[in-house]
């Protein structure tokens, strides 16, 4: 009895033990039937209090999103737009200086599928996803997924981390989730730029030419306002008809993968520059002859068919000035709107170019109150240039991230942006002229505002260089991280290392902290120099690890006790570096193949203790022996500061 009863309390010790693995993402996977070869993948998630699960769409440096994979996507089916969800909560976070968005209790994401014909199609997938709470976050995980459509009766399956593969029937009702918030910013920004399009130019003479045109030549005002209405209707079509142009060639699939794609940037980088001369007036970009004479003569023949081709000839004559603006707005449409993305995009835009048709055509009037076309006109040219240059190296700083060349960071960014923004507010106080600048005595009291604003978020700007937060374009430079010099500007380390003096393949981490990476290569140097080791189980998307590092390591008691008498190893969770084909294996723990070197050092944490949340911190000897109690989550700086004491103490007996 006395043996039984000591199996029986170890394996209640051990199951115990086991539950500190949190699972706190319950998932529920169905489709739903929409016609014949259309249906919705439903996952659904649900929440467990205190937890919450982050969106599709963060921005790059922060947490992981929920990322969705198909495969066979463009074979036996198509991917219909893109995930939708419920909108989520925004929260703007100091740690990572941007808006995190994140779901509580519970979710639905729909992907809708289009099969290329009828019939039985299984839909292998993939689900990855990352969670936290308000002390802990948990390294990303995956599930693997097949859909069975097209054949069965109603079957949700059910699953979480621990969970495998699994097979869903045809459901036949869904409450579905709501479309994707992004396609209002993307309106409203196009819906913006097509106003920035209409004050150039290009653009700004033909209002009153077009409108005089269509009431004087008209029999009626009724018939005038009409066809100045079908005019700026010809308008919104032509624009329209690029988007799903666009939406068309690229495909879903495509669109999704713009953001991070190296040549993509670099050519789209490479496209503004050359926008952006052409607005500072260069050169002109001019479509053929041709085509303008073509559309011309169609425009001559009257009746619907002739006020549509005059239309078609406003935007081909414009287009050295709605060009860049209509590129930009494709590109952030495609990468942010997936496949509607640009047709939302050249709507909103369109329908800003068309509108002032049609008002002046039913109140001529109005018109008396426009300002008179002239060098300002220019102006606002140079001026979109400008904005042009400056988000070109958004693109070139995305290429040169997922290359980690580390040949455009952070402080080249923000001088690169600090000298454009300059150079625009000198321009606006008239200190800066271009080729095509009309000579003028005086500045009139708007452009002196707006030189002054553009002024003061430029200096707003330079303390970033010294590693001040620059919250108003958080998104926009590369991460602190990504940085020439940790330390910022003229900064030091702050520790008791030079940059000649780090061990190899050490580095500097948080806080400036001296860091490994590797585990094995930490208990190396450690074992050289006789002192205990840290070991930090972190993520880059932790969002309280960083809180850790902001409120307790940022201490100077702690900071130099972890950097003088310790040596700190921190194993990033949620790094997707692949691991080598010969080093990847099936986990004994969780039964997922470990493929990446965050999965590795996930699962090192669950096989030593029991624990898969972050932070986690363990103080140990050169044998892996944990010398007191691991600690997670606690801004307490003298509580952490007393366990790092006391670890130290432990390992010097």
């Amino acid at each position: 009895m006395k043996r039984i009863f000591t199996i029986v309390f170890a394996l209640l010790l051990s199951t115990i033990s086991y539950a500190q693995v949190l699972t706190p993402i319950q998932w529920e996977f169905s489709s739903k039937k929409v016609s014949e070869t259309e249906y919705d993948l439903i996952f659904s998630a649900s929440i467990e209090p205190s937890w919450h699960l982050y969106s599709t769409d963060l921005p790059e440096g922060g947490p992981n999103s929920t990322t969705f994979k198909f495969t066979g996507a463009g074979e036996v089916f198509d991917l219909v737009g893109d995930i939708s969800h419920r909108e989520p909560h925004e929260e703007y976070d100091e740690n990572f200086e941007m808006t995190l968005k994140y779901f509580s209790k519970n979710v639905d994401f729909t992907q809708r599928i289009k099969l290329k014909k009828p019939g039985k199609v299984n839909i292998e997938g993939e689900v990855e996803w990352m969670a936290c709470d308000d002390h802990q976050c948990l390294p990303p995980d995956y599930m693997d997924n097949t859909f069975t459509v097209g054949v069965g009766k109603s079957k949700v399956a059910k699953g979480n981390s621990e969970s495998g593969t699994v097979a869903i029937g045809d459901k036949g009702d869904s409450d579905g989730s709501k479309a994707d918030m992004g396609l209002m910013r993307i309106f409203f920004l196009a819906f913006l730029g097509g106003f920035a399009a209409l004050l150039t130019p290009c653009v700004f003479p033909m209002i009153p030419m077009t409108v005089s045109y269509f009431t004087k030549q008209s029999k009626t005002k009724a018939k005038g306002i009409s066809n100045a209405i079908i005019y700026g209707l010809s308008i919104i079509g032509i624009y329209v008809i690029l988007g799903v142009g666009v939406s068309a060639v690229f495909g879903a699939d495509a669109l999704n993968a713009l953001s991070t794609n190296v040549w993509f940037n670099l050519g789209f980088f490479v496209l503004l520059v050359v926008f952006a001369m052409s607005f500072f007036g260069a050169f002109e970009i001019v479509l053929p002859n041709s085509w303008l004479n073509a559309a011309d003569k169609q425009s001559d023949k009257g009746g619907y068919i002739g006020i549509f081709f005059m239309a078609f000839t406003l935007a081909l004559v414009s287009f050295s000035c709605t060009g860049p603006i209509v590129g930009t707005l494709l590109v952030d449409a495609a990468v942010n709107g997936g496949y509607v993305g640009p047709i939302v995009g050249m709507f909103g835009f369109s329908l800003a170019l068309a509108l002032p048709f049609g008002l002046f055509a039913a109140f001529p009037g109005w018109m008396n109150s426009l300002p008179k076309s002239g060098g300002w006109l220019n102006s606002v040219k140079v001026v979109l240039g400008f904005l042009e240059l400056a988000f070109a190296f958004k693109f070139l700083s995305i290429a040169d991230m997922v290359l980690q060349l580390h040949l455009l960071e952070r402080e080249l960014f923000l001088a690169i942006w600090i000298v454009i923004f300059g150079a625009l507010g000198f321009y606006l106080l008239g200190k800066l002229r271009l080729p095509h600048d009309s000579p003028t005595d005086h500045i009139s009291v708007t452009r002196l505002i707006l030189g002054l604003t553009v002024l003061s978020f430029t200096v707003y700007m330079v303390p970033g260089l010294w590693g001040a937060p620059t919250k108003l374009i958080s998104g926009f430079p590369p991460p602190k991280n990504y940085a020439e010099s940790p330390f910022g500007v003229g900064g030091s380390a702050g520790g008791s290392m030079s940059n000649n003096e780090l061990p190899e393949h050490a580095h500097y981490g948080a806080q400036n902290i001296v860091s490994f990476t590797d585990y094995e290569e930490g208990i190396s140097y450690a074992k050289e120099v006789g002192k205990p080791v840290l070991v930090d189980f972190t993520g880059f998307g932790c969002v309280n690890c960083r809180k850790m590092e902001d409120n307790v390591w940022s201490d100077p008691a702690v900071k130099a006790v972890i950097n003088d008498d310790m040596v700190l190893i921190s194993l990033y969770v949620d790094d997707k570096r692949m691991l080598p084909e010969s080093e990847q294996y099936v986990s004994e723990y969780t039964g997922k193949k470990i493929r990446t070197i965050g999965n590795k050092w996930s699962d090192f944490q669950i096989e030593h203790f029991n624990k898969n949340a972050q932070p986690f911190y363990v103080i140990e000897d050169h044998g892996g022996k944990a010398l007191n109690e691991p600690k997670a989550y606690d801004t307490d700086v003298e509580s952490y500061l007393a366990w790092l004491h006391d670890g130290i103490e432990k390992f010097k007996k």
